[in-house]
């Protein structure tokens, strides 16, 4: 685990939801397994976070304690480095600006330094937004701004429980969407990105989940002809969007 700078979290239960009620976007919160529940402060934590949908983690308290060896009283919370985004506003903004929307999925992408690169891929290139899950996403901090060159200061970021149902909602408001894997015989270059357009990109150990493949449109490929099969996924993000971009010029 990288040791992280006081200055990235908040711990203390007091701390935490007063920092919740401020309307600061919260990355991610862990809570002891040791805490304990029934004390009327747990109690309104846990109240305030069912009220604003905040997910956590239950935790070793040994892994508190190596964050920090303050009385975090068994909580500590990351504060998110960007303010996430509406999706629907998003794409609602983009229509009416007349332009044409591309976005980003990524499912399971956790290496905050692969997620930096495609996010300063993505605002050199005008995507006009990342969507990622709650669970199982990089941690945005200021590792992941580090990385991404300060472009997460402005390509909105979504953050959605159900990327299932994100990319159906997608779907619904007339965007396409175009999952890049190795599975399958079409390339990249077959895809018709001059339409509304999601790109799928999936997790760096398995790829894109079964269950959000059922979804893609077109399952295009990037052309390899090396020894090795496969690309790092910030690369073929920037593939990807070039490719989206040419087609568009």
């Amino acid at each position: 685990m990288r040791k992280y700078d006081e200055n990235e979290f908040v711990f203390g239960l007091r701390a935490i939801i007063e920092t919740i009620k401020s309307g600061k976007d919260i990355d991610k919160l862990l809570l002891s397994t040791d805490a304990d529940k029934d004390s009327e402060i747990m109690k309104e934590l846990l109240l305030l976070l069912r009220e604003r949908g905040i997910p956590y983690s239950r935790v070793p308290v040994q892994r508190l304690d190596k964050l920090t060896s303050k009385n975090h009283q068994g909580a500590i919370c990351f504060v998110s480095a960007v303010n996430f985004a509406s999706l629907d506003n998003v794409i609602a903004d983009t229509f009416e600006q007349g332009k044409v929307p591309l976005i980003l999925v990524l499912d399971r992408i956790t290496d905050v330094r692969n997620f930096g690169a495609i996010a300063r891929t993505a605002e050199c290139a005008g995507v006009h937004a990342i969507v990622i899950p709650v669970k199982d996403a990089a941690q945005l901090n200021s590792d992941a701004m580090k990385t991404s060159a300060g472009g997460l200061n402005f390509v909105p970021v979504c953050r959605e429980r159900n990327l299932h149902s994100a990319v159906m909602n997608l779907q619904y408001m007339g965007l396409q969407v175009v999952a890049c894997s190795e599975q399958t015989e079409k390339f990249i270059y077959q895809a018709d990105f001059t339409a509304p357009t999601v790109i799928l990109l999936g997790s760096e150990e398995d790829g894109i989940s079964s269950d959000l493949m059922k979804l893609a449109d077109i399952k295009v490929k990037i052309p390899m002809y090396g020894k090795i099969d496969s690309l790092n996924v910030s690369v073929s993000a920037g593939v990807a969007i070039y490719e989206a971009i040419r087609q568009r010029m």
